[in-house]
């Protein structure tokens, strides 16, 4: 996807090396198993999780991202497994993953509906699906995030998408983002855990 690939074409990490807060807080209270990753970019959140012993699979539509990835799996000497691919063509490998996690991952409406029900049918009974994003408040804010509210999450939406998970949580935060250049300042976000 050349957006990304030319975004992630600095040797910067355009979203730091870091895991996010979020994430990071999640899977810190699960036992390690297998985890997906969807849309990990740069991978630092493949990375954390390999670090801390989870077996991880993830991918993203850029190239750069994914070699910026390995590169940081190299520097963290962990190992992560990670594809090139689109989300329109990922196939789900059902009762698969311990937890799934989509972070920032924004999609335009007619993706989003089938693609989190692929990520429902690909985790394992049990396993903890995590997501974290920006809202629809989060337009005139200059902390990240696609202009168009169409990408944008509503708890609403996001409780529809993902109602055949239980133990469904759902929370709009305002939080302080500072994950490199791409993340900086408020931001209004949706987080949501939920288990299969």
């Amino acid at each position: 996807m050349t957006i990304w690939n030319e975004r992630y074409s600095t040797e910067e990490f355009i979203f730091g090396k870091d895991p996010n807060q979020f994430f990071k807080q999640s899977i810190d209270k699960l036992c390690p198993g297998k985890i997906l990753l969807p849309a990990d970019g740069e991978g630092r959140n493949a990375v954390y999780a390999a670090k801390v012993g989870w077996e991880v699979y993830a991918f993203d539509a850029s190239t750069v991202g994914k070699d910026k990835a390995l590169d940081l799996a190299e520097q963290e000497d962990v190992t992560i497994n990670y594809e090139v691919s689109l989300i329109e063509d990922f196939e789900p490998t059902p009762n698969t993953y311990d937890a799934i996690a989509l972070i920032f991952c924004h999609l335009p409406s007619p993706l989003k509906s089938p693609f989190f029900e692929k990520l429902v049918e690909s985790l394992a009974p049990g396993g903890l699906l995590i997501l974290e994003g920006f809202r629809k408040e989060q337009l005139g804010f200059a902390s990240g995030g696609p202009k168009d509210p169409d990408m944008l999450f509503s708890s609403e939406q996001l409780a529809n998408d993902f109602k055949l998970l239980s133990k469904l949580n759902i929370t709009e935060e305002t939080v302080w983002l500072d994950e490199g250049p791409g993340h900086q300042g408020e931001a209004k976000v949706v987080r949501l855990l939920g288990k299969k």
